[in-house]
């Protein structure tokens, strides 16, 4: 059967302009979303994409059946103690979604067949998905004394929650009910209140409520609002529950009030210092706090007695390490977890606060460790995770006092698994500037030197991208192909320096880093270009897009999902979701003309050049409150107008979605089973 011809929007004028630049937008009239012709436009789009992946359905089914077949289906995560029961998370073979379960901590562990008479089922997820197309949990949060869960539901993908309380010894929902929520929630110490976010109109979470349980929302009290729109706010608890924290954070600054969850009004830890970040834990009567401050590039840790939290009053605990970037505090009692990073590694360093000798857990080369879940304050147990791009994920126990760690669980991979079968590696790439790219590589050990590669990319926000193991991806790894992570500026692989360095003015760095370690993966006789395929997602998209627009000629195919790619248009209007607070990340293009400019020489979309353009499979989100679906339908039409033979090699798949993509186990991986069929067959795998 011929395919037909790809969907084609009219073009309609619009001239943007801004700084004395005038650019012509013809499909800018794709942002109105009330118009009739948008919506027939995007399902055209949706059943051409559905047509175009028909010849590949055989594959993209035997995928699915490969990454079902290798999930235990019906499972159980190892149980975390919080005060008297130890709380998991069930699958089961016939159910689409998690339960949220407990059982008496000491009992014999959960069976993953099935529950018994202990075990007491918190939350179903499938009940509350039932009759609905998308369902995610957005918050669980149990109070201290384990009697009510708070849960907040989104049902449409476009984020905005409706918040429940569960009785959890009856198993029934209080009538309390809080619509137009975000997510944040934290109990007061009695139980009696619970703090919860809202949002405004652009989805920045800008207020905090305090509800009585047992009045109407109409009642609820405004405890605070934050008017500067460059700020998120966020409300939880200190781990012992002390305090209710909230936490008001830009992309550079943040600010900390405390509340006593006993009652009281919220006080001011450190007012905001522009550049100058901070997050706090409390321990004994004292707060621990990590912070940027004082020229600490990479972070240190301060202390401070909680009736003085000033930053007069910071004495040092943990000094500044430059390379070694401290990005995450826990607490356990008498005891400060540091989650470090440098050099493209993760370590987890245990540090007594009455001056013992620090303890540190390294991960394995080219692996990951993490802490796990920490959710009990009182306890000598500490729980950490590690894993690599071809290890399962392991969860261990380490015995404070003894010093030894015992397996907990090794996640099953099932399907003949072999880890002995992969190896995984770590590459470096020089960028133009002379930098050393870190680049995580994983592939069968009798793999032949050269074949299809896959190189993903996210270089955004301070986000390192972790080699972390995917069922999934055994699927793309079994056929023959790589699968390589480019660690570029932008994340924080090797410390805060790498992410300033990938942000702002430097922004151009993120691409040109891809671009330098795909060219090292060819060079070095890893693949040929037409078998290297590039995916990223979000902020990964726009790398991937920038990417494509710098040397298209290296890339057989590309994946980009939920793309950030018309970013010039987007960050000039403030009227959209999330605008403002990007401007620290990217710049400021409507009021900064040197970063109007800037942005304008990277934008994907203003850059599409009239060549011939890889194989490109496209994603979008109808209700996307992140990157509005009409980012990636613009790019779409601009692109398969930019070369005629544009026009059936980009496939953009819409869907009537959040950022996140479909909802429910199968309908997830059948998304990804779809994404790796058009990645096999477009780098001629089978």
């Amino acid at each position: 059967m011929t395919p037909s011809s790809p969907p084609v929007a009219p073009r309609e004028p619009h001239a943007v302009t801004a700084h004395g630049d005038v650019r012509e937008d013809d499909w800018y009239w794709l942002r109105e979303r009330e118009r009739p012709e948008v919506l027939a436009h995007l399902e055209a789009e949706r059943a051409y994409a559905a047509e175009r992946a028909e010849p590949l359905a055989a594959l993209q089914a035997t995928i699915f059946g490969e990454i079902r077949g290798r999930v235990r289906l019906d499972d159980v995560s190892p149980p975390a103690k919080r005060g008297d029961f130890g709380y998991y998370r069930r699958t089961r073979e016939d159910a689409q979604y998690s339960l949220w379960c407990r059982r008496p901590w000491g009992s014999a562990a959960p069976l993953p067949e099935g529950a018994d008479e202990l075990e007491e089922v918190v939350l179903d997820e499938n009940l509350l998905a039932a009759g609905h197309e998308h369902f995610s949990l957005g918050d669980l949060e149990i109070d201290r004394a384990g009697e009510l869960a708070a849960y907040a539901t989104d049902t449409t993908g476009a984020e905005i929650l409706t918040v429940a309380i569960r009785d959890l010894t009856s198993g029934t929902d209080r009538a309390d009910v809080l619509e137009g929520a975000y997510y944040g929630l934290a109990w007061s110490a009695d139980s009696s209140q619970l703090f919860y976010v809202r949002p405004d109109e652009a989805m920045r979470p800008f207020q905090c409520w305090r509800h009585r349980l047992g009045t109407s929302q109409s009642e609820d009290e405004l405890c605070f609002e934050e008017p500067d729109e460059r700020y998120f706010l966020g409300v939880g608890t200190t781990k012992d529950h002390r305090f209710v924290v909230l936490g008001l954070s830009s992309n550079i600054t943040s600010e900390i009030w405390l509340a006593d969850a006993a009652g009281g009004s919220f006080s001011l830890v450190a007012p905001r210092r522009e550049g100058v970040e901070y997050s706090v834990e409390h321990c004994g009567g004292e707060l621990l706090i990590l912070t940027n401050d004082a020229g600490a590039t990479d972070f240190r840790v301060a202390r401070a007695h909680v009736d003085s939290p000033g930053p007069e009053n910071w004495t040092e605990l943990v000094p500044h390490r430059p390379g070694t970037l401290l990005e995450g505090i826990d607490v356990l009692d008498g005891i400060l977890l540091v989650a470090e990073r440098g050099d493209a590694t993760t370590r987890v360093r245990v540090v007594p606060l009455d001056g013992a000798e620090p303890t540190v857990i390294e991960s394995a080369a080219a692996g990951v460790v993490r802490l796990g879940e920490n959710l009990e304050f009182d306890t000598t147990t500490l729980r950490y995770v590690t894993t690599s791009l071809v290890a399962p994920r392991e969860t261990w126990d380490l015995d404070l006092g003894s010093g030894v760690s015992t397996l907990v669980r090794r996640d099953p991979v099932l399907g003949g698994f072999d880890p002995a079968r992969y190896r995984t590696e770590r590459l470096e790439a020089t960028a133009p500037d002379g930098q050393k790219v870190p680049i995580t590589v994983a592939q069968l050990v009798d793999r032949p030197a050269a074949g299809p590669l896959v190189l993903y990319g996210y270089g955004a926000y301070g986000y390192s991208t972790d080699p972390v193991f995917s069922i999934s991806r055994l699927s793309l790894l079994d056929r023959g192909f790589a699968f390589a992570i480019a660690h570029v500026r932008g994340g924080e692989e090797r410390g805060r320096g790498w992410y300033l360095d990938g942000k702002l003015e430097h922004k151009a760095n993120s691409f040109s880093d891809l671009v330098a370690a795909a060219r090292h993966l060819l060079e070095a006789g890893w693949t040929v270009p037409e078998q290297l395929a590039l995916r990223g997602a979000s902020a990964g998209g726009l790398l991937v897009g920038a990417a494509l627009n710098l040397a298209p000629e290296l890339f057989g195919a590309a994946v980009a999902e939920v793309p950030f790619v018309d970013c010039l248009t987007t960050l000039l209007d403030p009227s959209l979701p999330l605008t403002v607070i990007e401007w620290d990340e990217w710049g400021d293009p409507l009021h900064d003309e040197a970063a109007y400019w800037r942005i304008r020489s990277w934008s994907p979309y203003d850059n599409v050049a009239p060549v011939r353009y890889p194989h490109l499979l496209v994603t979008g989100g109808i209700e996307d409150p992140r990157v509005g679906y009409f980012e990636p339908a613009k790019w779409v039409q601009r692109l398969r107008a930019a070369h005629p033979d544009n026009a059936e090699r980009v496939v953009f798949d819409v869907e009537t979605a959040g950022h996140g993509g479909p909802s429910g186990r199968d309908r997830s991986w059948q998304k990804e089973a779809g994404v790796l069929a058009f990645l096999i067959g477009a780098l001629g795998g089978t």
